[in-house]
């Protein structure tokens, strides 16, 4: 059995603006993405069928991508293949002017055979994309009030929030990036992320506030937990986002995707930014 051992970092070798630089640039890198993305696009993330309404097709065929694309009548706003299925997954966009029954027309004209076919109405997209945001939106605003409401100091909570913030902004500049479109499963990775940075960073607080020993032993004893159990679960992304890749399981792929990048971004944020808060609190005379 595989042993891990979290190494101990010696934090008085770097500064407060040292250990703060890297997650505060990403963190701006990952605004100025998403703001270009919403300037250019008219929204801070591509939103999928799922929100935008429209129709998803899936065929069984072993002909070329560029054949498949060219059989019908409207072309697909995206297609992608499964190469273990032999099928193609085609997505048309609401208001495309195409009807389910023509798509089936055109893809049996073409002897393709067709194994699934779903449509979600414009209205209905809007309403779920609506009602997804306002779960993110509330549940981010709980969480803040929750860690407020434990601590009762400033520093050690807005350290929380910001970590967490970070850790939902940067991989939403990554999907941009990745051609990630916002669905209802990365909707779901992001809410996530959430309780995943919460746990990481409470964990580090209470150690720090909450538990004997000075600043750096806390730390440390956090960090043997923390990055073991964040580690983890990054790996086990990994392996079913590959998995989901290799079996065409678009949506477990992206969910994946999402989760390894915001893990990591966690890591970063919890054991740089959030530990160079605590310190500056804990040691420039602000605590209390």
């Amino acid at each position: 059995m595989v042993e891990f051992t979290v190494p101990e970092v010696d934090y008085t070798r770097y500064t407060n603006r040292q250990l703060a630089a890297v997650p505060l640039a990403v963190l701006a890198v990952a605004l100025l993405v998403i703001g270009g993305w919403y300037v250019a696009t008219g929204a801070p993330v591509d939103p999928g069928v799922d929100f935008t309404g429209g129709t998803e097709l899936r065929i069984a065929t072993d002909a070329p991508q560029t054949e498949v694309s060219a059989a019908f009548s409207s072309p697909p706003e995206s297609i992608r293949s499964v190469p273990s299925e032999n099928t193609y997954v085609l997505t048309f966009q609401a208001g495309s002017g195409v009807s389910t029954s023509q798509l089936e027309q055109d893809a049996e004209a073409a002897g393709y055979e067709v194994r699934s076919i779903d449509t979600v109405s414009a209205n209905f997209g809007a309403d779920t994309q609506l009602l997804a945001l306002g779960g993110v939106a509330v549940a981010f605003l709980g969480m803040s009030i929750l860690v407020f409401a434990m601590f009762r100091t400033f520093v050690p909570s807005i350290a929380v929030v910001i970590s967490a913030f970070s850790d939902i902004v940067i991989p939403v500049a990554l999907m941009n990036i990745l051609g990630i479109e916002l669905s209802l499963g990365t909707v779901a990775a992001l809410l996530m992320l959430i309780g995943y940075s919460v746990d990481s960073d409470i964990l580090l607080n209470n150690h720090v506030l909450r538990r004997s020993g000075d600043f750096y032993e806390s730390t440390y004893r956090a960090m043997q937990t923390g990055v073991t159990m964040t580690l983890t679960s990054i790996a086990a992304m990994i392996v079913m986002t590959i998995t989901a890749t290799l079996f065409g399981i678009q949506l477990l792929a992206a969910i994946g995707t999402v989760l390894v990048f915001g893990l990591t971004a966690d890591l970063m944020n919890t054991y740089m930014l959030n530990v160079t808060l605590l310190r500056w609190w804990k040691f420039e005379g602000v605590a209390r």
